[in-house]
């Protein structure tokens, strides 16, 4: 089996190099507008969050939060109620920072593995204001989707960490709290310094990511490779970009002459699962814990089932 993959590994590494030389033109454009997209939207907006999240995994911020929600948590997703922390920041900031808090709780001993790869699941989503505004003012020019799009994707992250709480529970034991250095002036320096370094890491590997597989799919594009595969039926050729990443997925979904119901459908499972971009992004995230990414894989695509099906209900509604 290793052979296997090794041997497919191999073929895709040397096709992705003959297209990097074949559409060399294509490529520089693709790698310039990836970089402007990272460094005018994605890095001022995660990098600040990052870092403060960094922070108050030292303080007693998470306590509080624990605390104060902790309760709602257990019972909804069978879980310790200091996930309610990183349930909660990840909805609010979206991926990768659920995972890089997550990752966090892990390696300090606060969740245990089964813990950890249930949370993966429901605090790496879609940000709101990558979802409300980019989605649904820029994207579908329509606030109201965007909305639409925002609780249902919430809704499905909660539904689907029920079912994995349920499923789960019987692999808990008790976690396994380690001594833990909170923040004081004496630390400051050193704390603030480790999150910076920290934030800039898991941000180059979000960068590179993004660049790696935009030049993917512009490959794909211009082999038109697709339109064979899929006989020129335009929503699965959108569906399968949108599974490697998701923006130039439902930008190409929402451009397609068919009902808004079925545009919505495929961009609610789109949005619920995530994207192969977003799984290496979580993947490069916990790499340095004991987590798994299979569980992550497997749950994001219960998500995104989930999530279409709530949006055909909803839509057949409304629309």
């Amino acid at each position: 089996m290793k052979k296997i993959s090794n041997y497919l590994l191999t073929i895709f590494i040397v096709l992705f190099t003959i297209g990097l030389i074949l559409f060399s033109n294509s490529n520089i454009e693709t790698v310039q507008n990836s970089l402007d997209l990272f460094l005018n939207a994605i890095f001022p907006s995660l990098f600040p969050f990052l870092i403060i999240t960094r922070l108050i995994s030292y303080t007693f911020i998470i306590s509080a939060i624990s605390s104060k929600f902790g309760g709602i948590v257990k019972r909804l997703f069978n879980l310790p109620e200091i996930a309610a922390y990183p349930f909660i920041i990840g909805l609010i900031s979206g991926y990768p920072v659920g995972a890089k808090i997550v990752s966090e709780l892990r390696k300090n001993g606060k969740i245990n593995i089964a813990e950890g790869n249930i949370l993966l699941v429901i605090t790496n989503n879609s940000g709101p204001l990558f979802i409300i505004g980019s989605l649904g003012c820029s994207i579908f020019m329509n606030f109201k989707i965007g909305l639409a799009l925002f609780f249902i994707n919430l809704s499905s992250c909660i539904l689907t960490g029920i079912i994995l709480g349920r499923i789960g529970s019987s692999n808990y034991r008790i976690s396994e709290v380690k001594d833990f250095v909170y923040l004081d002036f004496s630390s400051l320096g050193n704390i603030i310094s480790d999150s910076i370094k920290s934030s800039f890491f898991t941000l180059s590997n979000v960068c590179g990511f993004i660049i790696l597989f935009s030049l993917i799919i512009s490959m794909i594009e211009h082999t038109h490779i697709l339109k064979v595969i899929f006989f020129h039926n335009r929503m699965l050729e959108s569906l399968c970009v949108g599974s490697l990443e998701i923006t130039s997925g439902i930008k190409q979904i929402s451009t397609l002459l068919c009902s808004i119901q079925s545009k919505l459908v495929c961009t609610s499972f789109l949005l619920g699962f995530g994207g192969i971009s977003v799984v290496f992004q979580v993947w490069s995230t916990i790499s340095n814990s004991d987590l798994s990414i299979r569980p992550y894989i497997i749950g994001k695509f219960i998500n995104g089932t989930i999530s279409a099906l709530i949006m055909l209900l909803v839509s057949s509604i409304i629309f």
